[in-house]
């Protein structure tokens, strides 16, 4: 794994084009932006349907289930990638089942959340104890903060074809998914079949956790789904700008928190989630200034801050 180490580090000058040529430069850089671009335009894609179905606390929910998902593969000598995957997808269409109601689950959420992270922590200390064999736990702090920069050709080559299908699947599905999300009771007497496309959407938002979890960390995965569509969702009140500005934020902050991890040594997904929560606090801090893109605020739904 080609990763610089703190004292080889390059130095940072105020000649930005020559900076960006010689992070370039490196093979891991060059596959870990690749890599970074497609997780956050998905993520960015999917989390402004989080925001707008008021989700985020199963997306969080679904982000510690990918913990626990990885970590008992690696424990019980399953690809951790298949066992991630086929957690969060099953627990994804569990949470689906409950079609809207789930926006007021979350006690039940809550307790499913506390009980995945105590297994997640089980799992853990079996890994650290009997597999591994060094009983650091480092492992266990790999999968939670993720490392970026250690994508290999394999994993972005599944990323790319994951991260392809969710949107291919998106684009066939956003119109009704819009719909359905923002007036679900409408949406249903004019046919839409809402509660099919909660499921599908649970599946995707699952997907979408599970590719991104072993490059870039459980943490970052859900900074990346919540905070920039958060955003995007503050400054406009068309749908279809917001999900595109979300998109864009998603990758912005990647590529500036990438570049800050290595110029200065630190972990990469800390940087990028920094930055994203720094962005987010001063747009609702100042939200009252700031010129709206779509203009007026005409939302046909409630409007809600997400914290």
């Amino acid at each position: 794994m080609n990763i610089i180490t703190a004292t080889a580090l390059p130095p940072f000058t105020l000649n930005l084009w020559q900076d960006l040529q010689v992070m370039l430069s490196y093979d891991f850089m060059r596959q870990a932006l690749l890599a970074g671009t497609l997780l956050s335009i998905v993520a960015g894609l999917v989390g402004y349907f989080v925001v707008l179905r008021h989700q985020a606390f199963a997306g969080e929910s679904l982000s510690d289930v990918a913990f626990t998902g990885a970590l008992g593969g690696a424990a019980l000598g399953i690809n951790p990638f298949l066992s991630l995957m086929v957690t969060t997808v099953v627990v994804a269409l569990a949470m689906g089942g409950f079609g809207e109601r789930l926006r007021g689950r979350d006690v039940a959420i809550g307790t499913v959340l506390s009980w995945v992270l105590g297994l997640g922590v089980f799992f853990l200390s079996l890994f650290t104890a009997h597999v591994s064999g060094t009983g650091t736990g480092f492992s266990g702090v790999t999968v939670l903060f993720g490392n970026i920069l250690g994508v290999s050709a394999d994993q972005l080559r599944t990323i790319a074809l994951v991260s392809g299908g969710v949107i291919l699947a998106l684009l066939l599905l956003v119109r009704p998914l819009l719909f359905a999300s923002l007036d679900p009771d409408v949406a249903a007497a004019h046919g839409v079949p809402v509660r099919a496309l909660g499921l599908g959407f649970m599946v995707l938002l699952a997907i979408t956790v599970s590719e991104a979890t072993l490059a870039v960390g459980a943490l970052l995965v859900f900074a990346l789904l919540l905070l920039p569509a958060a955003i995007a969702y503050q400054m406009s009140s068309r749908p279809f700008v917001a999900l595109g500005l979300a998109a864009i934020l998603a990758v912005v902050f990647t590529w500036i928190g990438m570049a800050i991890g290595f110029y200065t040594g630190y972990p990469s997904s800390i940087c990028i989630s920094l930055l994203a929560f720094v962005c987010y606090v001063a747009v609702i801090g100042g939200s009252g200034s700031i010129v709206k893109i779509a203009g007026k605020r005409t939302r046909p739904f409630a409007h809600e801050s997400i914290v």
